[in-house]
Protein backbone atom coordinates (compact mmCIF):
# COMPACT_ATOMS: atom_id res chain seq x y z
CA UNK A 1 0.00 0.00 0.00
CA UNK A 2 1.33 3.40 -0.98
CA UNK A 3 2.19 5.72 1.88
CA UNK A 4 0.66 9.17 1.66
CA UNK A 5 0.09 12.10 3.99
CA UNK A 6 -3.46 11.26 5.07
CA UNK A 7 -4.35 14.65 6.52
CA UNK A 8 -3.07 16.44 3.43
CA UNK A 9 -5.17 14.21 1.19
CA UNK A 10 -8.31 14.73 3.27
CA UNK A 11 -7.66 18.46 3.17
CA UNK A 12 -7.27 18.33 -0.62
CA UNK A 13 -10.56 16.46 -1.09
CA UNK A 14 -12.44 18.94 1.10
CA UNK A 15 -10.91 21.84 -0.84
CA UNK A 16 -12.04 20.32 -4.15
CA UNK A 17 -15.58 19.89 -2.83
CA UNK A 18 -15.63 23.46 -1.50
CA UNK A 19 -14.48 24.56 -4.96
CA UNK A 20 -17.43 22.69 -6.48
CA UNK A 21 -19.94 24.33 -4.14
CA UNK A 22 -18.52 27.78 -4.88
CA UNK A 23 -18.83 27.08 -8.59
CA UNK A 24 -22.49 26.15 -8.18
CA UNK A 25 -23.15 29.30 -6.18
CA UNK A 26 -21.31 31.53 -8.66
CA UNK A 27 -23.32 30.14 -11.60
CA UNK A 28 -26.81 30.35 -10.13
CA UNK A 29 -29.26 31.71 -12.68
CA UNK A 30 -32.98 31.99 -13.40
CA UNK A 31 -33.26 28.26 -14.10
CA UNK A 32 -32.86 27.54 -10.40
CA UNK A 33 -35.67 30.00 -9.69
CA UNK A 34 -37.80 28.39 -12.41
CA UNK A 35 -37.20 24.96 -10.86
CA UNK A 36 -38.34 26.08 -7.42
CA UNK A 37 -41.45 27.74 -8.85
CA UNK A 38 -42.29 24.62 -10.87
CA UNK A 39 -42.05 22.46 -7.75
CA UNK A 40 -44.04 24.95 -5.66
CA UNK A 41 -46.84 24.97 -8.23
CA UNK A 42 -46.94 21.19 -8.67
CA UNK A 43 -50.47 19.78 -8.30
CA UNK A 44 -49.23 16.21 -8.07
CA UNK A 45 -46.23 14.83 -6.24
CA UNK A 46 -42.52 15.41 -6.55
CA UNK A 47 -40.70 12.31 -7.79
CA UNK A 48 -36.91 12.29 -7.31
CA UNK A 49 -34.99 9.70 -9.27
CA UNK A 50 -31.49 8.53 -10.11
CA UNK A 51 -29.21 5.48 -10.28
CA UNK A 52 -26.07 4.53 -8.39
CA UNK A 53 -24.44 7.23 -6.30
CA UNK A 54 -26.74 9.81 -7.87
CA UNK A 55 -29.65 7.61 -6.82
CA UNK A 56 -28.45 7.78 -3.21
CA UNK A 57 -28.35 11.57 -3.46
CA UNK A 58 -31.81 11.58 -5.06
CA UNK A 59 -33.14 9.52 -2.16
CA UNK A 60 -31.71 12.02 0.32
CA UNK A 61 -33.19 14.96 -1.59
CA UNK A 62 -36.62 13.31 -1.52
CA UNK A 63 -36.29 12.73 2.23
CA UNK A 64 -35.27 16.35 2.83
CA UNK A 65 -38.18 17.63 0.77
CA UNK A 66 -40.62 15.51 2.77
CA UNK A 67 -39.22 16.56 6.12
CA UNK A 68 -39.45 20.24 5.21
CA UNK A 69 -43.05 20.15 4.04
CA UNK A 70 -42.92 19.26 0.33
CA UNK A 71 -44.58 15.98 -0.65
CA UNK A 72 -41.94 13.89 -2.42
CA UNK A 73 -41.01 10.28 -3.12
CA UNK A 74 -37.88 8.54 -4.37
CA UNK A 75 -38.15 6.32 -7.43
CA UNK A 76 -35.25 4.09 -8.46
CA UNK A 77 -34.94 4.54 -12.21
CA UNK A 78 -34.11 0.90 -12.96
CA UNK A 79 -36.92 -0.51 -10.83
CA UNK A 80 -39.35 2.00 -12.33
CA UNK A 81 -38.89 0.34 -15.74
CA UNK A 82 -39.95 -2.98 -14.24
CA UNK A 83 -43.31 -2.06 -12.81
CA UNK A 84 -43.00 1.05 -10.63
CA UNK A 85 -43.32 3.61 -13.40
CA UNK A 86 -47.07 3.80 -12.89
CA UNK A 87 -46.48 5.78 -9.72
CA UNK A 88 -45.65 8.86 -11.84
CA UNK A 89 -48.67 10.88 -12.94
CA UNK A 90 -49.03 13.60 -15.54
CA UNK A 91 -49.38 16.30 -12.87
CA UNK A 92 -46.14 15.27 -11.18
CA UNK A 93 -42.75 16.94 -11.33
CA UNK A 94 -39.74 14.64 -11.71
CA UNK A 95 -36.33 15.68 -10.40
CA UNK A 96 -33.63 13.57 -12.06
CA UNK A 97 -30.11 13.46 -10.63
CA UNK A 98 -27.28 12.23 -12.84
CA UNK A 99 -23.68 13.33 -13.22
CA UNK A 100 -23.19 12.33 -16.84
CA UNK A 101 -26.82 12.50 -17.91
CA UNK A 102 -26.17 9.54 -20.21
CA UNK A 103 -27.46 6.63 -18.09
CA UNK A 104 -29.71 4.55 -20.34
CA UNK A 105 -32.23 3.38 -17.71
CA UNK A 106 -32.68 6.88 -16.31
CA UNK A 107 -33.19 8.45 -19.72
CA UNK A 108 -35.64 5.72 -20.76
CA UNK A 109 -37.67 6.52 -17.64
CA UNK A 110 -37.59 10.25 -18.35
CA UNK A 111 -38.75 9.79 -21.94
CA UNK A 112 -41.74 7.78 -20.74
CA UNK A 113 -42.84 10.14 -17.97
CA UNK A 114 -42.42 13.17 -20.23
CA UNK A 115 -44.58 11.49 -22.86
CA UNK A 116 -47.24 11.06 -20.16
CA UNK A 117 -47.16 14.76 -19.32
CA UNK A 118 -44.90 15.00 -16.26
CA UNK A 119 -42.43 17.90 -16.08
CA UNK A 120 -38.74 17.16 -15.62
CA UNK A 121 -35.99 19.00 -13.77
CA UNK A 122 -32.50 17.58 -14.20
CA UNK A 123 -29.54 18.12 -11.88
CA UNK A 124 -26.41 17.27 -13.83
CA UNK A 125 -22.80 18.13 -14.56
CA UNK A 126 -23.37 17.66 -18.30
CA UNK A 127 -25.78 20.25 -19.74
CA UNK A 128 -25.44 18.81 -23.26
CA UNK A 129 -26.37 15.27 -22.21
CA UNK A 130 -29.37 13.26 -23.37
CA UNK A 131 -30.95 13.73 -19.93
CA UNK A 132 -30.58 17.48 -20.22
CA UNK A 133 -32.21 17.49 -23.66
CA UNK A 134 -35.19 15.54 -22.37
CA UNK A 135 -35.65 17.85 -19.38
CA UNK A 136 -37.80 20.96 -19.14
CA UNK A 137 -35.34 22.68 -16.80
CA UNK A 138 -31.63 21.88 -16.55
CA UNK A 139 -29.69 22.77 -13.40
CA UNK A 140 -26.08 22.72 -14.56
CA UNK A 141 -23.81 22.16 -11.56
CA UNK A 142 -20.72 23.35 -13.43
CA UNK A 143 -18.42 21.28 -11.21
CA UNK A 144 -14.82 21.94 -12.29
CA UNK A 145 -13.48 18.55 -11.25
CA UNK A 146 -14.06 15.54 -9.05
CA UNK A 147 -12.12 14.95 -5.84
CA UNK A 148 -11.27 11.50 -7.20
CA UNK A 149 -7.62 11.61 -8.40
CA UNK A 150 -8.76 9.99 -11.65
CA UNK A 151 -11.51 12.61 -12.01
CA UNK A 152 -13.98 9.76 -12.47
CA UNK A 153 -15.79 8.74 -9.27
CA UNK A 154 -18.70 11.08 -8.44
CA UNK A 155 -17.49 12.96 -5.36
CA UNK A 156 -17.57 16.72 -5.76
CA UNK A 157 -20.48 16.41 -8.19
CA UNK A 158 -22.61 14.41 -5.75
CA UNK A 159 -21.82 16.91 -2.97
CA UNK A 160 -22.92 19.72 -5.27
CA UNK A 161 -26.13 17.90 -6.22
CA UNK A 162 -26.94 17.28 -2.57
CA UNK A 163 -26.35 20.94 -1.72
CA UNK A 164 -28.64 22.05 -4.56
CA UNK A 165 -31.33 19.66 -3.30
CA UNK A 166 -31.00 21.05 0.23
CA UNK A 167 -31.17 24.61 -1.08
CA UNK A 168 -34.33 23.89 -3.06
CA UNK A 169 -35.97 22.17 -0.08
CA UNK A 170 -35.18 24.97 2.35
CA UNK A 171 -36.32 27.63 -0.12
CA UNK A 172 -39.64 25.81 -0.55
CA UNK A 173 -39.89 25.49 3.22
CA UNK A 174 -39.70 29.27 3.56
CA UNK A 175 -42.12 29.84 0.68
CA UNK A 176 -44.63 27.51 2.37
CA UNK A 177 -44.08 29.24 5.73
CA UNK A 178 -43.28 25.98 7.51
CA UNK A 179 -42.96 26.71 11.23
CA UNK A 180 -41.82 24.66 14.24
CA UNK A 181 -45.25 23.04 14.70
CA UNK A 182 -45.38 21.97 11.04
CA UNK A 183 -41.82 20.67 11.21
CA UNK A 184 -42.58 18.74 14.40
CA UNK A 185 -45.43 16.88 12.71
CA UNK A 186 -42.93 15.50 10.22
CA UNK A 187 -40.46 14.49 12.97
CA UNK A 188 -42.47 12.95 15.84
CA UNK A 189 -39.77 10.45 16.74
CA UNK A 190 -36.16 10.71 17.85
CA UNK A 191 -34.41 13.56 19.61
CA UNK A 192 -35.54 16.10 17.03
CA UNK A 193 -39.18 15.22 17.59
CA UNK A 194 -38.80 15.34 21.35
CA UNK A 195 -37.19 18.77 21.21
CA UNK A 196 -40.04 20.10 19.09
CA UNK A 197 -43.00 18.38 20.76
CA UNK A 198 -42.22 17.64 24.41
CA UNK A 199 -43.55 20.18 26.92
CA UNK A 200 -42.40 20.85 30.47
CA UNK A 201 -45.74 19.53 31.73
CA UNK A 202 -44.96 16.14 30.20
CA UNK A 203 -41.60 15.66 31.94
CA UNK A 204 -42.00 17.51 35.26
CA UNK A 205 -42.44 15.97 38.71
CA UNK A 206 -46.09 16.61 39.62
CA UNK A 207 -48.80 15.91 42.19
CA UNK A 208 -47.42 13.61 44.92
CA UNK A 209 -43.93 13.74 43.38
CA UNK A 210 -43.80 17.55 43.42
CA UNK A 211 -41.89 18.91 46.47
CA UNK A 212 -43.98 21.79 47.85
CA UNK A 213 -44.38 23.27 51.32
CA UNK A 214 -46.37 26.10 52.86
CA UNK A 215 -44.36 29.08 54.05
CA UNK A 216 -46.03 28.73 57.46
CA UNK A 217 -44.67 25.24 58.18
CA UNK A 218 -41.64 24.63 60.47
CA UNK A 219 -38.14 24.56 58.99
CA UNK A 220 -37.61 21.03 60.35
CA UNK A 221 -40.58 19.75 58.35
CA UNK A 222 -39.27 21.46 55.22
CA UNK A 223 -35.89 19.75 55.57
CA UNK A 224 -37.53 16.35 56.04
CA UNK A 225 -39.69 16.86 52.94
CA UNK A 226 -36.75 18.05 50.86
CA UNK A 227 -34.77 14.97 51.84
CA UNK A 228 -37.62 12.60 50.99
CA UNK A 229 -37.95 13.90 47.41
CA UNK A 230 -34.20 13.64 46.63
CA UNK A 231 -34.32 16.64 44.30
CA UNK A 232 -32.30 19.04 46.41
CA UNK A 233 -35.01 21.68 46.32
CA UNK A 234 -38.54 22.49 47.43
CA UNK A 235 -41.04 25.14 46.32
CA UNK A 236 -42.43 27.45 48.98
CA UNK A 237 -46.07 28.46 48.42
CA UNK A 238 -48.76 30.65 49.97
CA UNK A 239 -52.27 29.54 50.93
CA UNK A 240 -53.37 29.74 47.27
CA UNK A 241 -50.56 27.47 46.16
CA UNK A 242 -48.71 30.29 44.43
CA UNK A 243 -44.93 30.43 44.47
CA UNK A 244 -43.26 32.54 47.14
CA UNK A 245 -39.76 31.19 46.74
CA UNK A 246 -37.47 28.18 46.39
CA UNK A 247 -35.26 26.50 48.95
CA UNK A 248 -32.29 24.47 47.71
CA UNK A 249 -29.50 22.56 49.39
CA UNK A 250 -27.34 25.65 48.92
CA UNK A 251 -29.84 27.77 50.86
CA UNK A 252 -29.83 25.23 53.69
CA UNK A 253 -26.03 25.26 53.88
CA UNK A 254 -26.03 29.05 53.88
CA UNK A 255 -28.57 29.11 56.72
CA UNK A 256 -26.54 26.61 58.75
CA UNK A 257 -23.49 28.88 58.44
CA UNK A 258 -25.38 32.04 59.41
CA UNK A 259 -24.94 33.72 62.82
CA UNK A 260 -28.66 33.52 63.53
CA UNK A 261 -28.72 29.75 63.12
CA UNK A 262 -31.17 27.73 61.11
CA UNK A 263 -33.15 26.59 64.19
CA UNK A 264 -34.39 30.12 64.81
CA UNK A 265 -35.16 30.97 61.17
CA UNK A 266 -38.41 30.72 59.21
CA UNK A 267 -38.78 29.19 55.77
CA UNK A 268 -39.24 32.63 54.19
CA UNK A 269 -35.92 33.74 55.68
CA UNK A 270 -34.12 30.78 54.15
CA UNK A 271 -35.73 30.68 50.72
CA UNK A 272 -34.69 32.45 47.55
CA UNK A 273 -37.66 34.79 46.89
CA UNK A 274 -36.80 35.27 43.20
CA UNK A 275 -36.05 31.86 41.70
CA UNK A 276 -35.91 31.17 37.98
CA UNK A 277 -39.17 29.48 36.95
CA UNK A 278 -40.69 27.82 33.90
CA UNK A 279 -44.29 27.36 32.77
CA UNK A 280 -45.74 23.94 32.10
CA UNK A 281 -46.86 24.86 28.57
CA UNK A 282 -43.32 25.78 27.52
CA UNK A 283 -41.20 23.34 25.55
CA UNK A 284 -39.05 21.02 27.63
CA UNK A 285 -35.99 22.04 25.63
CA UNK A 286 -36.54 25.63 26.86
CA UNK A 287 -36.16 24.39 30.43
CA UNK A 288 -32.91 22.67 29.48
CA UNK A 289 -31.60 25.80 27.77
CA UNK A 290 -32.60 27.94 30.77
CA UNK A 291 -30.54 25.70 33.05
CA UNK A 292 -27.53 25.69 30.74
CA UNK A 293 -27.49 29.43 30.09
CA UNK A 294 -27.09 30.43 33.74
CA UNK A 295 -23.62 31.35 34.95
CA UNK A 296 -24.21 29.37 38.14
CA UNK A 297 -25.44 25.84 37.46
CA UNK A 298 -29.18 25.22 37.93
CA UNK A 299 -30.56 21.70 38.11
CA UNK A 300 -34.17 22.36 39.17
CA UNK A 301 -36.92 24.76 38.11
CA UNK A 302 -40.30 25.28 39.79
CA UNK A 303 -43.06 24.83 37.22
CA UNK A 304 -45.99 27.24 37.27
CA UNK A 305 -49.39 27.41 35.64
CA UNK A 306 -49.32 30.48 33.42
CA UNK A 307 -52.83 31.68 34.37
CA UNK A 308 -53.01 30.98 38.09
CA UNK A 309 -49.28 31.25 38.89
CA UNK A 310 -49.75 28.18 41.08
CA UNK A 311 -46.90 25.71 41.49
CA UNK A 312 -47.87 22.61 39.49
CA UNK A 313 -44.57 20.78 39.41
CA UNK A 314 -40.81 20.81 39.43
CA UNK A 315 -38.49 19.83 36.60
CA UNK A 316 -35.03 18.45 37.32
CA UNK A 317 -32.13 18.22 34.89
CA UNK A 318 -32.32 14.44 35.18
CA UNK A 319 -35.96 14.50 33.98
CA UNK A 320 -34.88 16.34 30.84
CA UNK A 321 -31.94 14.08 30.13
CA UNK A 322 -34.05 10.98 30.76
CA UNK A 323 -36.52 12.28 28.15
CA UNK A 324 -33.74 12.22 25.57
CA UNK A 325 -33.18 15.97 25.20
Amino acid sequence: MKKINILNEINRVIDVEIEALRSVRDHLDSRFEDAVNLIAGCRGQIVVTGIGKSGIIANKIAATLRSTGTQAIFLHASEALHGDIGIVGRQDVVIAVGKSGETTELNDLLRFVKKNGARIISITSNPTSVMAKISDIVLDLKVPREACPLNLAPTASTTAALAVGDAIAVTLMKMNNIGPDDFARHHPGGQLGRRLLLTVGEVMRKEQENPVISSERPVEEMIVRMTSFLLGAISVVNKKGQLLGLVTDFDIRKALASKKGIASMTITEIMNPNPIVIYRDQMAVEALETMRQRKKPITVLPVLDRKTRKVVGMVHLHNLLAAGL
